[in-house]
């Protein structure tokens, strides 16, 4: 078993149901409705793609297989803000859906402006640099996962496995 198996099921009245699998068998899920339903399977599988290509293993899947659950990434926050030393995920997966909304596609230099500017927490994010080489592959997999998503049909679950490993790429990470 993977340290985190994910489940995103299209269910027939068009919500979906997104499960996390820990390696210990625990779980956590949710379940999307309406616009919702449209926008967060898109968007977590961007977070897989950003974070399997990058070797993430303190971004948003990292943090569910370390025992998170979904309510845990937001108000009220029960666990506390993100940590400190967690990837920017998040941030990433941000601006790759803003591309989408906007119909722009921002350099390495484009993002890595923004990611200056961001003022939340954790602030360490500040300091992270993506590199053009590192976006193509992100792109192409997001590209891949988003087809598959949209080719799957109701009734029927996309697998992912997410290992929390070293970085495969010989790109510098951060």
């Amino acid at each position: 078993m993977p340290d985190l198996l994910i489940r995103m099921q299209k269910k027939r009245d068009g919500s979906v149901t997104h499960t996390c699998v820990r390696r210990d068998g625990s779980a956590t899920w949710q379940r999307h409705q309406g616009a919702q339903a449209r926008f967060f399977p898109l968007h977590d599988l961007t977070h897989y793609a950003v974070e399997t290509v990058l070797g993430f293993r303190r971004g948003f899947y990292g943090l569910v297989a370390e025992g998170w659950d979904f309510a845990d990434f937001g108000t009220p926050w029960p666990r506390g803000l993100l940590p400190d030393d967690s990837d920017p995920a998040e941030l990433v997966a941000g601006f790759l859906d803003g591309e989408g909304a906007t119909g722009e596609t921002w350099s390495a230099a484009e993002m890595n402006g923004k990611v200056r500017g961001y003022t939340g927490p954790p602030q360490s994010w500040t300091s992270y640099r993506l590199t053009d080489a590192q976006l193509a592959v992100i792109r192409a997999r997001r590209a891949e996962l988003h087809a598959r998503w949209k080719a799957l049909p109701e009734g029927e679950t996309l697998e992912l496995p997410f290992e929390i490993s070293p970085p495969t790429s010989s790109e510098p990470i951060g």
